[in-house]
């Protein structure tokens, strides 16, 4: 059964730079429009719920130079996955030191250009990973990351990356053979994660590697949570202080006799809410003169910087131009000339009856993986623009 959604459910939720932004300046749509001081607020807000921990800032939530600045003067680390996001960490006066290469599928020379920068901290998952990292950069201090389940998450991260707890172990112990220093392991428990207790297994699992491999001679201390923490869309979810608590439990529980440094990797939560996509309607129309359902055509869509609807896993809270009256069923379609670009059918949203061409809708919380995942031009359409706010 389809789910019912109203955007008269939703209180109106624009940052209020953004809104007074769109107000005064209407800017052509599709567009981005990012509060940096809400990015700001989610850095502050985590740090407080994960005292002690280090922020490693996953740079391809939202890499919009002004993000990086402000995260980079607030003292974040960055998580990256690229050369080209290397590149813009430095260019944002990010110190190499402060730099992960969290990625576990590198070229050979990706691997050494980031060391050749100064990079020293990379994460891999399998032993031809590790050979390729020993060859490239020499020294370089090491994670192995574990597979975990992504149940409780709205974006699971399946099986692509992590290996087995024994194959880890055996790789931290072959790491110190080939004369990198290995220095723990990482996990990722699913991105938009809703259950705070889905860190305590993975963190008890976590907890049996770096055992093991102290046992066979490689003492390790470092264990890196990944992210997970949400953004709020609809269906919502705990508050950033109830996974702190749920993860400090888990540490003390799984690991008080083995002190850890804990590293993080917020990508969404950081970026998520800071952001709203203005879309303009394109066309409302039906398909039977007897469908109860309307369709809403967008001028952003899958290929436009949604690419989160896939599955209709993440889904958007929104807001229209003309909320207030009575509402209908539609499903909501993007604006190219491809059949997947539809957005939400399953999940029956509500919007204005009186929703026509040329009105508007905010699609809110879409600061996280939006003008990252944009086209840079499949049909024409151009990459999604993005103004910020600092």
């Amino acid at each position: 059964m389809a789910t019912g959604l109203s955007t008269r459910a939703n209180p109106r939720a624009l940052p209020p730079r953004i809104e007074r932004f769109l107000a005064e300046e209407a800017p052509a749509t599709p567009c981005l429009v990012i509060d940096l001081d809400v990015v700001e607020e989610r850095y502050r807000a985590l740090a407080a719920a994960l005292p002690g921990a280090s922020v490693h800032y996953a740079v391809k939530a939202n890499p919009s130079p002004g993000v990086l600045a402000r995260l980079a003067a607030l003292g974040s680390r960055f998580d990256v996955a690229s050369p080209a996001e290397i590149g813009l960490c430095l260019a944002a006066g990010v110190d190499p030191s402060r730099i992960s290469y969290g990625n576990t599928i590198k070229k050979r020379r990706d691997i050494a250009s980031a060391h050749a920068a100064g990079v020293r901290l990379f994460v891999v998952d399998s032993g031809e990973e590790l050979g390729k990292l020993a060859a490239a950069a020499p020294g370089a201090t090491v994670l192995v990351r574990v597979l975990v389940s992504g149940e409780g998450a709205d974006w699971p991260l399946s099986r692509k990356f992590g290996c087995d707890p024994d194959m880890a172990v055996d790789l931290l112990v072959e790491a110190a053979t080939l004369g990198l220093e290995p220095a723990g392991v990482s996990f990722h428990v699913g991105s938009q994660q809703r259950e705070p207790g889905r860190w305590d297994p993975a963190i008890r699992l976590a907890a049996s590697v770096l055992r093991q491999a102290a046992a066979a001679g490689v003492p390790v201390s470092t264990l890196n949570i990944g992210g997970g923490f949400p953004a709020t869309y609809e269906g919502g979810a705990p508050e950033i202080a109830a996974y702190g608590q749920a993860i400090a439990a888990a540490l003390a529980h799984h690991l008080a006799d083995l002190p850890v440094q804990v590293l993080c990797e917020p990508g969404r939560y950081i970026a998520g809410d800071a952001g709203v996509l203005r879309a303009e309607v394109v066309l409302v129309s039906r398909k039977a003169y007897r469908d109860e359902h309307r369709w809403v055509y967008l001028d952003v869509g899958r290929f436009g910087g949604l690419a989160e609807t896939e599955g209709e896993a993440i889904r958007y809270r929104l807001q229209t131009s003309v909320d207030g009256g009575p509402v209908g069923p539609v499903i909501l379609a993007g604006p190219t000339c491809d059949s997947v670009d539809v957005l939400y059918e399953r999940t029956r949203y509500h919007l204005p009856l009186t929703l026509a061409e040329g009105d508007t809708v905010d699609i809110l919380a879409a600061g996280a993986y939006t003008a990252a995942y944009a086209s840079a031009g499949f049909n024409g359409f151009g990459p999604l623009t993005v103004h910020e706010l600092g």
